[in-house]
Formats: structure tokens, C-alpha cells, sequence
């Protein structure tokens, strides 16, 4: 069996700050009482609920299966010799990877100022409660994790917390329907599959999505494509080693950004907005090269279907309608006004292996530094506050 001691790293000094931050990309491993009387009644015996592996950690289970964080989803303030994929335990972990108020603490020690949080347990865009058996079961548990999600995790810390909803994947007037009651209630954004089909729904061509799309339009929720939110992971073989798998994340930004935009989803949609998480930037500047080498060549000719409006191109919606998140693209930034000064956020992915926590400041003195200050101020905090319209922000972090 695993051992499951605590195993922590030395608490970390807190950082000189130098930019006012937003993180555009964090995670977290729920707490046990995601459910607990935010359920309806009737479901109340069918919510997930946490039992214990074989490994000695803790996973929820569900209608005939179980669900977990992989313990490499919770590493923060571990040294690299405890890390690992099977299920963990709370009592392992940094209370900040689960629990509300430690995390805003290491928000703080961090110099972190807002952060948009993605599910763990339900997959990014809630594609397990999507394949429930029971759709009824399952949209409820959608409803029941946003309260939560709303109540306990985004509440008790106004503006420190991005509300970011589910939605249900199986019917898209539905989803529709959901995302105007949610933005109703505060919420700012919505997890969605980058690739759609690969979860067995239509592709985001295909004119079922249109509900859906034009409620986020509409209500200024943020479409957030996170890489592997669709449970696909772009991969060269079976059994690839993680390195490999996580190597690749910019290339999974790459497809999911031209999918979209093939899919003239901004051409019908001029006001959506896009985010694509944990991609990077270094791929952006090589994709706005591609779209107009396209265009110019097969994109316009008559054979299949050509791109729709004379007076936008791909490039140009590709630097109107999406967003693109950084963790360290040193090589890249000089690149910053190909890529839109405006586009570019910055994520510190706490509490995942890929993480800078705690290092956000320094790094971010590092990498910002040499740019001009009104560029770096936006890519460490102005650009994700205006997309995501964060206007509550208190202002003194050493408070």
C-alpha cells in the first residue's frame, strides 16, 4: 500500500511582489462536502461519494465507477520523491490544494491575486457527469457542484476566486439555459470540451451548439478550452511516457484554436470569447502565419468550404476572439505584439506538477521585466481582469 504520510516541503518565504497577478489556470481537488445538502433530495444516496482505494487514498464513487485527483494534480509544497498518480489523501497534501481559506493563503504567499480554479474529479469540463447513466443524476450533479462551486469556493473571498461553471455536454438548449442562470448568479466563465466529438457530441460546427454559443455570446461567459478537457491528450503512441504527454500541450492549443476557427464559430459569433488554457503562447505566432498562408492559397478556393467574411481573416479572429495563457515562454515574448498585447494571460497551474508556485513573482520579474510596463502589467493581471471583468479586486494583498 502507498504511504499516505504527510510529506511537505518547508513552509516558502513569501516573494517580493512585483506585478499585481491573475492566474488564469489553477485546479483544485474538492473537498468531501461538495454534495452535501446541495443535492436535490431524491439523489441524495446517489451523489458521489469518498471511499477508499486499494492504495490507501481516497476516491468518489459513482453510479459503477469511481472518480479521483491523480495525485500528480496535487504537488505543491511536495518534494518530487512523493509524487505520484494514484489517489491521494487529504491529510497528504497542502490544505491550499482543497480548502478555501489555506488557499487564498497561497495565493498570497504567491502574489496571486484572482485565480480561475478547473474541476478535478469530474474531468475539466465535466465530461463524468455528462456520461452518466442516468442524465437526470447527472445534470444534477452539475447543478449541485456550480452551487458548490458558487457558495463555498468562489464566496467567502469576493473577486479572489473566477466563478467558472460546468455545464451539461448531452443537450445543448439545456446548457444554454444554464449558462444565463448561471451568469445570472456571478459566474464569469465555462469549462468546455476542446474537442467535443471526441466525447462522442457533434463537433463545434455542427449547428446543435448554437444555443450554446450564443448564451455565452450574449452573457459574456467566457468559453474555457482547457488542453485534455474533451479526455484526449494529443499523443504520438499508447503508453507515452508523461513527458512526452505534457510536452505536447501546445500542440493540443494549436488544433483546438484552428478547430474553432474552421469552424467559423467567431464568424457567427463576432462578441464569443475564447480561452485556451495551458497551451502556451510559442505556438500562436506560427498558427497566425499558417491562417494566412491558407487563406491565400487553398482557404479561398471554392472547393469544400471557403472561409465566409472578405473583410476578417482567420488571423484576425484568431487575435479578436481568443485568449492564450503563458507559464514560461521566454523564447516567445519578444513576440508579444505578433501575438496581441492584449491576448496574451498568465497561469500558475497551483497546485499541478508544471506549477511556479511559489516562485510566480520572481519568475514573472524575470520574464516581464525586459517588456514595456503597460505590456508586462497586462499579461501578469490587465488582460484576464478585462476578460473576465474583474472589478472587485481589493487592491492591498499584504493585508
Amino acid at each position: 500500500m502507498t504511504d499516505h504520510r504527510p510529506n511537505l516541503l518547508p513552509e516558502p518565504d513569501r516573494e517580493e511582489l512585483h506585478y499585481r497577478v491573475i492566474s488564469v489556470d489553477d485546479h483544485v481537488t474538492e473537498p468531501p462536502n461538495v454534495f452535501e445538502g446541495r443535492i436535490e433530495t431524491r439523489f441524495a444516496d446517489r451523489a458521489p461519494r469518498l471511499v477508499e482505494h486499494e492504495s490507501g487514498g481516497l476516491v468518489w464513487a459513482y453510479e459503477d465507477g469511481v472518480m479521483f485527483d491523480s495525485g500528480f494534480g496535487a504537488v505543491a509544497g511536495r518534494p518530487q520523491s512523493s509524487w505520484r498518480h494514484e489517489p491521494i489523501r487529504y491529510e497528504e497534501v497542502r490544505k491550499g490544494v482543497w480548502e478555501i481559506h489555506a488557499r487564498i493563503r497561497d495565493m498570497d504567499l504567491d502574489g496571486v491575486e484572482a485565480s480561475l480554479t478547473f474541476p478535478s474529479m469530474c474531468g475539466f469540463a465535466g465530461r463524468q457527469f455528462a456520461a452518466s447513466r442516468d442524465p437526470e443524476l447527472g445534470r444534477a450533479c452539475v447543478q449541485a457542484y456550480n452551487r458548490w462551486h458558487r457558495e463555498e469556493w468562489a464566496g467567502p473571498y469576493p473577486g479572489r476566486i473566477i466563478p467558472l461553471q460546468l455545464t451539461w455536454l448531452p443537450d445543448p438548449e439545456i446548457a444554454a439555459r444554464e449558462v444565463r442562470r448561471n451568469a445570472a448568479a456571478g459566474f464569469r466563465a465555462v469549462t468546455f470540451p476542446d474537442l467535443p466529438q471526441r466525447l462522442g457530441y457533434p463537433a463545434i460546427h455542427e449547428p446543435v451548439w448554437e444555443p450554446f454559443l450564443r448564451a455565452c455570446e450574449e452573457t459574456q461567459t467566457v468559453i474555457c478550452l482547457h488542453t485534455g478537457s474533451a479526455g484526449y491528450i494529443l499523443n504520438t503512441r499508447a503508453n507515452a511516457p508523461l513527458q512526452l504527454q505534457t510536452s505536447l500541450f501546445p500542440a493540443g492549443a494549436y488544433v483546438a484554436a484552428l478547430e474553432w476557427i474552421w469552424a467559423f464559430v467567431p464568424v457567427r459569433f463576432p462578441n464569443i470569447r475564447i480561452a485556451l488554457s495551458e497551451g502556451g503562447i510559442g505556438w500562436v505566432p506560427m498558427a497566425l502565419d499558417r491562417l494566412d498562408y491558407v487563406l491565400a492559397h487553398s482557404g479561398g478556393s471554392p472547393v469544400d468550404t471557403p472561409w465566409p467574411d472578405r473583410d476578417l481573416t482567420p488571423s484576425d479572429v484568431l487575435k479578436r476572439n481568443f485568449w492564450f495563457c503563458m507559464l514560461d515562454d521566454p523564447s516567445t515574448l519578444p513576440a508579444y505584439e505578433r501575438i496581441g498585447a492584449d491576448n496574451i494571460m498568465f497561469e500558475s497551474d497551483y497546485p499541478h506538477a508544471d506549477s511556479t508556485w511559489p516562485h510566480t513573482q520572481s519568475l514573472l520579474a524575470s520574464r516581464l521585466g525586459p517588456l514595456p510596463a503597460a505590456v508586462a502589467q497586462k499579461i501578469a493581471f490587465g488582460n484576464a481582469a478585462a476578460l473576465f471583468r474583474q472589478h472587485t479586486l481589493a487592491a492591498d494583498l499584504s493585508a
